[in-house]
This record gives structure tokens, sequence and C-alpha cells, in this order.
């Protein structure tokens, strides 16, 4: 008796065709189910490259965001080291007359021309300043306003000074723009 191999049998029975079924039926099945597959096969390599090629667009949209972001703050960095630069040039003037003066007085200058020589660097310190649009807080005469002033003394008033008015400034205060930049600090009147 011969010996069978179990895969030449399953082999023969694959081959034989269906029992109801038309040959060319199941071919055309087949054929259509590996073209489906194929689609399917196709449509996933293609969503893969798809998916591929926008990852690479949202990294190199990063990639420049991140630069943009570094170039910005570069910017801000170089703006306010050219701010800082051109206030520096405005105050250096006033150094330097303010150096003379020390000169003059070592020179035994009489005493009001130095004063004098002061007087003028100070104004050239305020301009200075209101180029930078830093100006003084005006406050002395004026009823005490503890939004731009501290009260560092109080005096009795005068005869004629109301009650809770700056009489004197310790030190000036300054705006900047809009902003208080430092409070006055004040001597304020006060009835006894």
């Amino acid at each position: 008796m011969p010996e069978l191999n179990p895969t030449d049998e399953f082999d023969s029975l694959a081959s034989e065709p269906l029992p109801g079924v038309d040959s060319a039926e199941a071919d055309a099945r087949a054929d259509g189910e590996s073209r489906a597959a194929q689609s399917l096969s196709d449509q996933l390599e293609l969503a893969r490259a798809q998916a591929a090629e926008q990852r690479n667009l949202y990294l190199r949209a990063l990639a420049d965001f991140d630069n943009y972001r570094k170039r910005a703050q570069r910017d801000i960095n170089d703006q306010s080291e050219r701010g800082r630069r051109e206030l520096l040039r405005r105050i250096l003037p006033v150094l330097d007359n303010l150096a003379r003066a020390e000169e003059y007085r070592e020179r035994g200058t009489p005493a009001e021309q130095i004063v004098d020589g002061v007087v003028q660097t100070s104004k050239q310190m305020l301009a200075a300043l209101a180029a930078e649009n830093v100006r003084p807080i005006e406050v002395v005469g004026k009823p005490f306003d503890p939004s731009v002033a501290e009260a560092v003394a109080t005096q009795p008033a005068a005869d004629g000074v109301a009650d809770n008015t700056v009489v004197a400034e310790v030190a000036k205060g300054y705006y900047i723009g809009n902003d208080m930049l430092r409070p006055a600090q004040v001597v304020v009147a006060t009835k006894m």
C-alpha cells in the first residue's frame, strides 16, 4: 500500500473546485478580494506617507517657531542694551561736569562759582532724565497725597498754611511716563 502524505491529499483537495461554486466565479471573487486587499494596503501606505510628511512639517514649524522665539528674545535684549547705552551716554556729561566742579574746588575757585556749576549740572541731569520721559513730582505747597509722597516728618503749620500741607521735600519724587518711579519724601504741616 502506498504511503499517504497528508500534504499531497490537502493540495489535491484544494485544487478541486468546491461543489456548487463555479471555478470562474471563485477566481473572480479571489481576484476581487486580492484587489481590495491591495487597495487597502496602498491606502495604508499612502496614509503612512502623509502622516510622515505632516510630522516633518510639524517638526519644521516647531523649529521655525523656536528660532523665531530666540530671535525675538535676542532683539529684545539688543533693544534693551541700546536703550541702556543711550541713557548712559546722556548721563556721562553730567559726571564730567561734577568732576570739573571737584577740580575747581581743589584749585580754590570761589564757592559761588562751584555752586553755579553744580546748579547747571543739575539742570543738565534733569534734561537727560526728561529725554527718558522722567519728570519730577511737584508736591511742595500742595495737600499731602500718600499715592505720590511719603511723609518722613511733620512740623507745626505756620500761619496761613493749611493742615496736612507739604511744606518741604527731603527727596524729590519722579514719574517715568505715567508710572511712579519713586515717591517724594516730604515734611507735612500739622495743626497742633
